[in-house]
């Protein structure tokens, strides 16, 4: 290889069948903790600015989640590291003209660095939440190669390594005062809150009435917004005046030991989401 090819190959790496983060971000828990994630996106300023301004979710709510569902599953690299590539180099040009002024006057921009690596942390630390509150805890040896590989990722997607914590603890560090010190409660917190206390709509080309689609969709609903809600970290939920009893407290416990329990007979199948499992099916065969 020469010098040129060196220069010329891009920075960091996308994810690979051997990697944690495949293991981790596909293991389908961590849909318990979801909506604190999004929560904790949105509540950095230029985030929520970002989303309020540009999004469009409101007007195509399904629509959105399936391409940022679309989107994860190719920079993740289960669909392989040229596709990855390319959505990374993609949400890296989308976001270029994502910029404006929020309410209180301030200017944003999306590839504001500390906003745009804001965004990557809450991926971390959600893998490493769904496994200590929902499975097994990720030990230290293991989570300095999660580490890494999520470094990696960041500098795939245009993190800049000079922004990025040096080390896990370093990160854990940087996370707690980005919850205590950088984080608000915005338009885009109360918006997302209000609108996790009903069902998202029916789906596209729902074939019965909404009444039916409503009684389906609203006891999960509701769960995944108790579970959401346990998930954020107690300055949050107060930040972000979130009703959260003793009582709350207790199932919420519960719910997480009965979880970490039926963690040793998980099988693969029962483990990872189907598109997880499908990637690391066909990794095997291709070896």
């Amino acid at each position: 290889m020469t010098e040129l090819d060196v220069q010329r190959r891009p920075a960091g790496a996308i994810p690979g069948p051997d990697s944690l983060i495949w293991r981790y971000a596909g293991d389908w828990r961590g849909a318990f903790s979801g909506r604190a994630t999004l929560l904790l996106q949105v509540a950095h300023p230029v985030v929520g600015a970002g989303v309020a301004d540009h999004s469009g979710f409101l007007e195509d709510r399904w629509g959105r989640l399936l391409r940022t569902v679309e989107s994860t599953i190719d920079f993740l690299g289960y669909r392989g590291e040229e596709r990855g590539r390319r959505e990374a180099a993609r949400l890296r040009e989308i976001h270029k003209d994502i910029k404006g002024v929020d309410a209180q006057g301030r200017r944003y921009h999306a590839l504001n660095p500390e906003a745009y690596l804001w965004v990557h942390a809450t991926l971390l630390h959600g893998m490493l939440q769904a496994q200590r509150l929902f499975a097994t805890p990720v030990p230290p040896d293991r989570e300095r190669v999660l580490y890494a590989e999520w470094v990696q990722l960041a500098l795939a997607l245009g993190i800049t390594e000079r922004h990025i914590p040096a080390t896990p603890a370093a990160f854990h560090d940087y996370f707690d005062t980005m919850v205590n010190e950088r984080l608000e409660d915005n338009a885009t917190v109360r918006l997302l809150i209000e609108l996790d206390r009903r069902p998202l709509p029916p789906p596209p080309r729902w074939p019965l009435p909404v009444f039916a689609w409503s009684g389906i969709a609203l006891p999960p609903t509701r769960v995944l917004g108790k579970l959401g809600v346990g998930c954020l970290p107690p300055v949050l939920r107060e930040r972000f005046g979130l009703r959260w009893t003793a009582g709350d407290e207790t199932r919420f416990r519960l719910f997480c030991r009965m979880m970490r329990a039926a963690d040793g007979v998980l099988v693969e199948p029962l483990r990872y989401t189907p598109i997880a499992s499908r990637a690391m099916r066909r990794a095997r065969r291709g070896r």
